[in-house]
């Protein structure tokens, strides 16, 4: 994985999907989904994986290493894997298209395939990978890259190619192709990651997929994206095995999958980079919590992380909330232990919003660290002195809403899942498919420039090259597949 606390992503995973094909399907009017499936936890200790965590998120966000054609809509299902620990999703790219898992990362705006170069190596050991020379439209800008998680790094050149997501493509999309990954990057079925925050915050300077489709006129109904995530209930099960994950939509919002209206919060001026929200109320067990107000506050909405991090002032006074809890020490200093049969509430309000969204006790509870005591999903992450906002929160609440992110006006909205939702967790039976097919194509920003920093032009236009009917699964192949126990 690109790191332990990127773990969301979205899509349906495909084996041997270096080597399948799949042509455009014939148009249907019916929303367009990418799956998610949950990949296996890696194998290490309950202590190990606490360091592994925040090890990460610091990575991430530099806190470690201080830096500065018609109107459409489509939607992808998700796959669920590990317990939570990973949802991702399908990309097609080149000509002809391939599908391959990514992972889908609000937290993040690169994004970079492991190419054939390394299929040869231990850390790629059974990745599908993506040869340049199979595509008849990939373009070497012979332009470096790197970038670095808190699991590993990744190496290689940008390149330009037709690249396909829910339903829509983008004819020269920039991208990194990997060339060295090193060990415990990414695992198989994985094959790279699809940054989905915006332009502003990408190491190559390439503008996003997504963000290049929003600023297209006429291509998306509304500019924005919406995750449902599902819940592994039994914290106490781990499981290796795959599930279905939720739905990722691009272009529109899914109804069945919310009730009530969508609460949106305007992202604050200037802080277009990652989602960010300022976090004006936080509760444990029904008391307030005390938090300062504007930038001290802020937090990215991050569905590239697994957990809650914030300061370690409030965090501590968060778990003081919480009878018999206390804090732990080392490598997993920042988390905080507590009785596995505590009853713990907690809710988050966000911006000038009434609404406080709920957070389940089964998502609290990240491991259980032994017969009695288990470790809370929130943990404290000092990132001042960085650019990186005081709070990241990523699926710990994400599970408990539906959630939407709004290029223009910029903003974040949550809603109240609906029950046909919250009935997909846990399920069992068979992970999505991939979809390789296109709704609508538009052509790519212009490759960057200069340094692999550079943030490119943002105001590129785009032209919109055609329309090509397509598809995604059927609504009633998707019942199916969450009606399976």
């Amino acid at each position: 994985m690109p790191r332990l606390s990127s773990f969301l992503a979205l899509g349906a995973f495909l084996s041997a999907a270096h080597e399948q094909v799949a042509a455009i399907p014939t148009h249907v009017d019916l929303p367009r989904s990418l799956p998610l499936v949950r990949r296996a936890s890696p194998q290490l200790s309950a202590m190990d994986r606490l360091a592994a965590h925040k090890a990460a998120l610091e990575t991430k966000f530099g806190v470690a290493t201080p830096a500065g054609r018609k109107r459409a809509n489509g939607f992808n299902l998700l796959t669920n894997q590990g317990a939570d620990s990973d949802y991702f999703g399908s990309v097609a790219v080149g000509t002809p298209p391939v599908a391959y898992n990514v992972i889908l990362d609000t937290g993040s705006s690169d994004f970079w395939l492991a190419s054939s170069s390394v299929a040869s190596s231990r850390a790629a050991s059974g990745i599908p990978t993506f040869e340049p020379s199979a595509s008849s439209t990939f373009k070497n800008l012979n332009t470096p890259f790197s970038i670095t998680y808190g699991s590993g790094g990744v190496q290689g050149t940008l390149g330009q190619d037709v690249v396909q997501l829910a339903g829509f493509e983008v004819t020269a999309q920039t991208f990194a192709v990997a060339t060295a990954l090193e060990q415990g990057t990414i695992s198989a079925p994985l094959s790279g990651l699809m940054g989905l925050g915006f332009q502003s915050i990408s190491s190559s300077g390439a503008t996003p997929l997504w963000q290049t489709l929003a600023s297209t006129s006429g291509t998306l109904d509304e500019p924005l994206m919406a995750f449902q995530l599902t819940r592994f209930h039994d914290f106490r099960r781990q499981s290796d095995a795959d599930e279905p994950g939720g739905t990722f939509s691009l272009g529109s919002t899914n109804s069945s999958l919310f009730t009530g209206n969508i609460d949106f919060q305007p992202i604050p001026q200037g802080q277009e980079g990652y989602w960010i929200q300022e976090l004006t109320g936080l509760t444990v067990n029904g008391n307030a919590v005390t938090l300062p107000s504007g930038s001290d506050s802020f937090g990215a909405i991050d569905t590239g992380t697994t957990l809650v991090a914030g300061p370690p002032d409030v965090v501590s006074q968060f778990y003081a909330q919480i009878p018999n809890s206390q804090a732990l020490t080392g490598d997993q200093q920042g988390f905080f232990a507590f009785p596995c049969d505590s009853s713990v509430s907690v809710s988050m309000k966000f911006g000038a919003s009434s609404v406080s969204w709920p957070v389940s006790s089964s998502d609290f509870i990240f491991e259980q660290l032994d017969g009695e005591n288990c470790v809370g999903a929130f943990f404290a992450l000092d990132t001042s002195g960085t650019t990186a906002p005081p709070w990241i929160i990523g699926d710990t609440f994400l599970k408990n809403v539906y959630s939407v992110f709004r290029a223009s006006p910029a903003a974040v909205g949550f809603a109240a899942l609906s029950d046909a939702a919250t009935a997909q967790n846990g399920k069992q039976g068979p992970t999505p498919v991939p979809t390789v097919g296109v709704q609508a194509t538009v052509s790519g920003a212009a490759a960057p420039t200069g340094p692999v920093r550079s943030t490119g032009d943002p105001s590129a236009a785009h032209r919109v090259e055609g329309v090509l009917g397509g598809r995604s699964l059927l609504l009633g192949a998707l019942a199916a597949a969450y009606a399976l126990c």
